[in-house]
């Protein structure tokens, strides 16, 4: 019987092969690389607002505290953003007549709320609570990191699940104590932190929840 494949022909099967695993491999590679990066995340990436508003300028030039522009972050499952009249309780008599404000007197005038673009918007399937965060210790910059230093508020963490379950399974590692150091946008962990973590973590009664159902309600 005639031989039906030349000798070189394992050669050629063994090279397809490997380009065939490599192939696959690379696309892989490739589409995970695209689903963590920001064009899928929008980490770094400031999104169009209906007013320029400067976090730097408003926390770090001015000293306005989170809370009072985010009124229900200690006490609801969401932050708030602010009414048209807190806005105006400053702007009613310091930059009153720039362009920059106009929105904000056409909002007031017209009674209808500012059209703010979300920039950390957990899909409508994720259960998250503010209050429960800030009293077990998470401070804002935790998950928003130093907006004292953004002009324009960018994501700086993606939020997924993934990056989410880890805190849940290392609290220890990003909780701070209570009060102004929650607060404060521009905090450094101390060099002790892996022995504050821990004792934190038990003094506030803290639990590694990762149950499906702690979130996905």
């Amino acid at each position: 019987m005639a031989q039906l494949f030349r000798p070189s022909s394992n050669t050629i099967f063994k090279v397809s092969l490997a380009g065939v695993v490599l192939f696959a491999s690379t696309t892989l590679g490739v589409a995970y690389m695209i689903d963590r990066g920001s064009w899928i995340t929008s980490v770094q990436s400031a999104p169009e607002q209906p007013i320029a508003f400067s976090h730097k300028h408003h926390v770090k030039d001015d000293g306005i505290d989170c809370r009072y522009c985010h009124t229900s972050v200690e006490t609801s499952h969401f932050a708030g953003l602010p009414a048209t009249e807190t806005c105006m309780s400053c702007h009613s008599q310091i930059w009153n007549n720039v362009e920059a404000t106009q929105p904000i007197r056409d909002s007031w005038a017209s009674g209808k709320s500012i059209a703010w673009t979300k920039v950390h918007n957990l899909p409508d399937y994720v259960y998250f609570n503010h209050s429960i965060h800030i009293n077990k210790g998470m401070g804002c910059s935790a998950c928003h990191g130093n907006v004292s230093e953004m002009p324009l508020v960018y994501k700086v963490n993606t939020l997924n699940m993934n990056w989410c379950v880890d805190c849940h399974r290392h609290p220890e590692r990003l909780i701070r104590r209570r009060g102004a150091d929650i607060f404060n946008t521009a905090y450094e962990y101390p060099a002790n932190q892996a022995e504050l973590g821990p004792q934190l973590v038990k003094e506030y009664h803290v639990q590694s929840l990762t149950d499906c159902v702690t979130c996905h309600r």
